[in-house]
């Protein structure tokens, strides 16, 4: 049966390894009841070629080329990936599913095509079988050139990773997937596919850098990142200054709800590291980068910029700028409304407004708010202390500075979590300093998502937390750090679907953050799918693997999968990284009492304990450990404290399955504490 577009064999080819189909013939299964949902899809007939061959490919002697190549010139490729699919060795990878891409990208429609509706597909759709490991995935991504983005059929249970079958509860399902409604998934993406392969075989061709990418909403010529500006000035001290104006021009650029905007994280990963532009372009899944350069001597600036396309490097937009150094934020609104205009996103005048807001005026306060964001960019305890000096510096110059009032806030925000500051003297200065940043302009969505965090981990207030949350995404919705503290609080209400969702956005707009790579896998580990979690863990210390908070959160991912080895190796490293945190170090005691090496426990116990007479430790450390060496009413005692104290890591304990307290006592007391 002929294709339904005239030069193709097949509309559907479906490739797989035989080794998927022996046990129960999961894929013969599949077909039958693809067909079927065809049938009910489409009034044509649809052709679909499926080699029942029993054997593994072609026999040696054929032609592969010959044999594949007319057969291989279908409208949708459909790849069965599983953990034997992806094998370099095997006919299906090199024969099938690399020949298609490779073929298709050459021909008259490309391997991506623009769906009736203005978004793009991949003419390749993969159906998922299993959760795959990291290094499969890798393979699969980088010959797709992106990320892996299929229908899946995966039955998932902890300890369990198999295909989903009609059989299968899908209540039971981690995934929550039933087998009848992705059979419908795929149907329906097969008619999107082909009609618009067939829109395109009666127009014009599309220009290739117009197509947008699956993956996104919008187009991915509305799509930038900002580099870290080189700093030119004579002594090369101007770091923290040129770091600020791609932030300031960046932070611009954000509300713009069209305009896909990586954030400052994976933007300035590239700061000081010899790679094309090309290949930043690809990293970031971007159409458009902005570098530039800064000369800063006595109080004139040199400030050049230039707009360019990631594809071929080559100049969209570039201009020089020499001027006073008071005319700082004139140049960065000219900067960022020039991007604007070469993009050809159109602004509405409140948005515009936004985007040329001046927060002051004050040049002395302006370069003392740019020092203490540098530092608190740090993300260590030096950074914070240095970030706060730098800040209150600046409010001594202008009081009526609001954003300086969000940068206290944020510091404050994470001392507890990351440093070694009590939650009563931490949160309640954050609250303070970022309702006062309100006070001075209510159009701050930082403000509003650091007071978010504020209800969701130290006053357990679900309800406020979320009214803040959903009003800083209405006024920046391109925020990956909004998004992934809105996901946590989620977490914590029981909605893992939507956080999961919230912690994905995140990672698209900020791809290369270790700090949001690895809340992305809690929000896998949270729902259950702890193999996902695993792998993003391990991919977020490919980006670094000094990383303790990520090697953290690894071993008690390893806990809940019952691997105690593993996960004693990864807070091991979590411990000594961070130089003793309090909770890794808890979690470490639990791995060694369990091992039954009770002279380590013992000795990390006790340390524990000599330094939280002279330090903050938070109460739900040494609540863990009793709890977990069966010590019930020592546990209980340090969990009411936990709530007295409003621990920082109670909400955490709440939704953590290793260390969920049992029992009527914990329950009663935590739903007294909001919890």
């Amino acid at each position: 049966m002929p294709s339904l577009i005239p030069g193709y064999e097949y509309d559907i080819f479906i490739s797989y390894r035989q080794k998927d189909n022996k046990y129960d013939g999961w894929v013969t299964k599949f077909i039958d009841q693809l067909k079927k949902e065809l049938d009910a899809t489409f009034k044509e007939e649809i052709s679909v070629y499926f080699d029942i061959n029993p054997h593994d490919g072609l026999l040696e002697t054929h032609d592969v080329d010959e044999s594949l190549k007319k057969k291989l010139k279908c409208l949708v490729f459909i790849p069965i990936i599983s953990r034997t699919y992806c094998d370099p060795n095997s006919f299906a990878w090199v024969h099938e599913f690399k020949a298609f891409i490779e073929l298709t990208s050459k021909d008259q429609y490309g391997l991506k095509v623009r769906l009736p509706g203005g978004n793009v597909a991949n003419r390749l759709l993969p159906v998922q079988i299993h959760e795959l490991d990291a290094e499969d995935r890798r393979m699969v991504e980088n010959e797709l050139g992106g990320q892996l983005r299929g229908i899946e059929f995966i039955y998932n249970e902890p300890g369990v990773n198999k295909p989903l079958t009609d059989d299968d509860d899908e209540k039971k399902n981690l995934n929550n997937t039933k087998y009848r409604i992705q059979i419908n998934k795929v149907a329906n993406a097969i008619k999107e596919i082909i009609s618009g392969v067939g829109k395109g075989s009666t127009e014009n061709k599309y220009d290739k850098e117009d197509i947008s990418i699956e993956s996104m909403s919008f187009k991915k010529g509305n799509s930038i990142a900002v580099l870290p500006f080189v700093d030119l000035s004579p002594k090369k001290d101007q770091g923290y200054f040129c770091d600020g104006v791609a932030e300031e021009i960046i932070n611009a650029l954000v509300h713009i709800e069209n305009l896909k905007v990586i954030a400052r994280t994976s933007a300035f990963a590239f700061k000081n590291k010899q790679i094309d532009i090309r290949e930043i372009g690809r990293i970031l899944d971007v159409e458009t980068l902005l570098e530039g350069s800064i000369r800063k001597y006595g109080n004139r600036v040199r400030i050049t910029a230039q707009l360019v396309k990631g594809a071929d490097g080559s100049h969209i937009w570039s201009e020089r700028y020499d001027r006073n150094m008071k005319d700082v934020f004139d140049i960065q609104d000219e900067i960022s409304m020039a991007i604007l205009d070469n993009l050809k996103v159109k602004l509405l005048g409140e948005k515009k407004s936004i985007i040329t807001k001046r927060h002051t005026d004050n040049i002395e306060a302006y370069n003392l708010y740019l020092k203490g964001t540098y530092c608190w960019q740090m993300l260590t305890e030096e950074g914070y202390r240095k970030a706060t000096y730098y800040f209150e510096q600046a409010l001594l110059k202008d009081p009526e500075y609001a954003l300086v009032y969000v940068g206290l806030a944020a510091v404050y925000n994470v001392s507890t979590t990351f440093g070694n500051v009590p939650p009563d003297k931490a949160y309640p200065k954050a609250n303070e300093y970022a309702k006062k940043a309100l006070e001075i302009d209510n159009t701050l969505a930082e403000a509003y998502s650091i007071l978010g965090n504020i209800y969701t981990f130290y006053y357990w207030n679900w309800k406020e937390a979320e009214r803040n949350f959903k009003h800083a995404l209405q006024i920046n919705p391109n925020s990956s750090l909004i998004h992934i503290y809105y996901s946590f609080l989620l977490t914590c209400t029981g909605r893992h679907k939507e956080a999961l969702s919230e912690a994905k956005q995140a990672q698209e707009l900020d791809p290369l953050s270790v700090y949001i790579n690895t809340e992305t896998a809690l929000a896998f580990a949270y729902n259950g799918q702890y193999d996902k979690a695993i792998e993003e863990y391990q991919m977020t210390l490919t980006i670094n693997p000094n990383y303790f908070y990520a090697h953290l959160m690894l071993g008690n991912t390893y806990y809940s999968k019952g691997m105690i080895k593993e996960a004693i190796n990864e807070l091991e490293k979590a411990v000594d990284l961070s130089s003793g945190n309090a909770f890794a170090t808890a979690g470490l005691v639990c791995g060694y009492y369990f091992t039954n090496k009770k002279d380590k426990a013992g000795k990390l116990f006790d340390d524990l304990k000599k330094r939280s007479e002279t330090e903050y430790i938070p109460a739900t450390s040494f609540y863990m450990i009793h709890k977990f060496r069966g010590e019930e009413e020592i546990a209980l005692d340090w969990l009411k404290k936990a709530c007295k104290d409003h621990d920082t890591f109670l909400p955490w304990l709440k939704v953590n399955p290793i260390f969920i307290p049992e029992g009527s006592k914990y329950q009663a007391l935590l739903k007294k504490a909001g919890l």
